[in-house]
């Protein structure tokens, strides 16, 4: 870890979280005033309400067919654990953030924590993860068109179809024009997930469920990543938190986040298990019959839009940031602003549809891009901000061996951060071996 060398005064005052005055003078965006663009105009309601609509999304669906293989009870502990783990995480990069106003992304995080090689590594991950999970999205969209029009057309040309708005979404400079439109993906996921339990509350008996199920290690720990990536949007996090207006509250937002993840998590996977049994497909709403099938994705559908635009929204933001830093062309309407900016957004949505149809075993490159990126982004690297906070500003070894509980918790943050991002690539790696064995691979751009 890289580490400044300033006096121990020094370091115990930097530590301390600033005032909102001293934050807003530090942080990325300055102070705004006179500006054409201001950033920093999100409340912490509307950031938890973006919060839930990058993070409650397609991902939930894949949960049901996770207690499918390790049985209810087991399900239900992974969901609530990795919940309250992701709130504890969720907590140390706020007030790594709070420490660091000029942190914008995890790539500046990267190179305080890390130096130059951190930042580029943390970055890269940022953007290649954003991307991989707008594909995915835009993937979500394209199963949501075709039950609805009864497979009328190629997968490829619903694909195209949902990629056009999804890039539209994405192009408003700042988040807080995409919150508005968040609030209705946010009302979309609750209403399609409640729509998906009464289909199966009234379509199906309670099945044959199982409480506890044993299963081999691949296939065990393959749906255990479901719910470890339905957790995945803290990579967002600093970028989100970086255009609040009170930073301070943003504990607040991640709070809301997850506990109304987890508790809807809970219920939603338990419902559809309980009712449809061990066949629950992943997406879940497709074990449904047609027509609630077809309710659920297409109420559905504005969430799936909105969380691929965030996505997409934040890989270009990055970069953004990155070129215009401290340049007038970040807070004013220039023509090289604008132009850089939908240039952007352009290459990521495009990056995103073409894997998505162009890459036969896409859904398994997001498995792997979620195992390298997301274990560490949401668990692993948290673990890491703590201890270099506390090593530089706080008396290095003596200052963890004080705190021991959370040099220990911190520790073992790191720990499960590695195993899941090991197991996750063993396990998505066999899958793909198997998936090319029996076939299933299709030919890209194909129908």
């Amino acid at each position: 870890m890289a580490e400044k060398s300033i006096s121990l005064e020094e370091d115990r005052a930097h530590y301390e979280i600033p005032s909102e005055s001293q934050y807003h003078d530090t942080d990325v965006f300055g102070r705004e005033e006179g500006h054409d663009i201001h950033y920093k105009t999100l409340s912490w309601q509307l950031v938890a309400v973006l919060m839930i609509a990058e993070i409650v999304s397609n991902g939930m669906l894949s949960l049901p067919s996770s207690l499918a293989v390790v049985g209810l009870v087991p399900g239900i502990i992974l969901i609530v654990f990795l919940g309250t783990f992701a709130l504890f995480t969720s907590w140390i990069l706020i007030q790594f953030k709070l420490r660091h106003p000029e942190v914008h992304n995890m790539g500046d995080a990267g190179m305080i924590v890390f130096g130059p090689i951190g930042r580029e590594v943390l970055s890269f991950g940022t953007i290649v993860f954003a991307v991989f999970a707008t594909g995915g999205q835009i993937l979500a969209g394209q199963i949501s068109l075709a039950a609805l029009s009864d497979n009328k057309l190629c997968l490829m040309l619903y694909t195209g179809i949902f990629t056009i708005p999804t890039l539209f979404c994405a192009l408003p400079r700042t988040l807080d024009q995409l919150s508005l439109l968040s609030i209705f993906s946010v009302i979309s996921i609750i209403v399609a997930g409640i729509v998906g339990m009464v289909g199966a509350g009234t379509q199906f008996n309670v099945s044959n469920y199982d409480i506890t199920k044993s299963s081999d290690f691949t296939t065990a720990f393959f749906s255990i990543t479901n719910p470890v990536f339905a957790y995945a949007g803290h990579f967002m996090f600093f970028i989100l938190i970086s255009e609040m207006k009170h930073p301070t509250h943003a504990m607040r937002a991640a709070w809301v986040l997850q506990t109304f993840a987890t508790g809807f998590y809970v219920i939603f996977a338990a419902v559809l298990y309980v009712y449809v049994g061990p066949e629950v497909k992943s997406p879940a709403f497709s074990s449904l019959p047609i027509k609630w099938q077809k309710a659920a994705y297409g109420i559905a559908i504005p969430n799936f839009l909105i969380a691929g635009s965030l996505y997409s929204h934040t890989a270009a933001k990055l970069l953004f940031v990155r070129f215009f830093r401290n340049s007038r062309h970040l807070h004013s309407h220039t023509f090289i602003g604008w132009g850089v900016w939908v240039v952007l957004i352009l290459i990521m949505t495009a990056a995103a549809f073409v894997l998505a149809v162009g890459v036969p075993i896409f859904n398994y490159l997001i498995g792997i891009a979620a195992s390298l990126f997301a274990s560490w982004y949401t668990y692993g690297i948290a673990g890491f901000f703590w201890l270099y906070d506390t090593w530089v500003y706080k008396g290095k070894m003596p200052a963890w061996k004080e705190r021991w509980p959370m040099t220990s918790l911190s520790v073992a943050t790191i720990i499960i951060g590695a195993f899941i991002c090991v197991a996750g690539l063993y396990t998505t790696i066999k899958e793909i071996v198997a998936a090319y064995d029996s076939g299933e691979v299709s030919e890209p751009f194909s129908c």
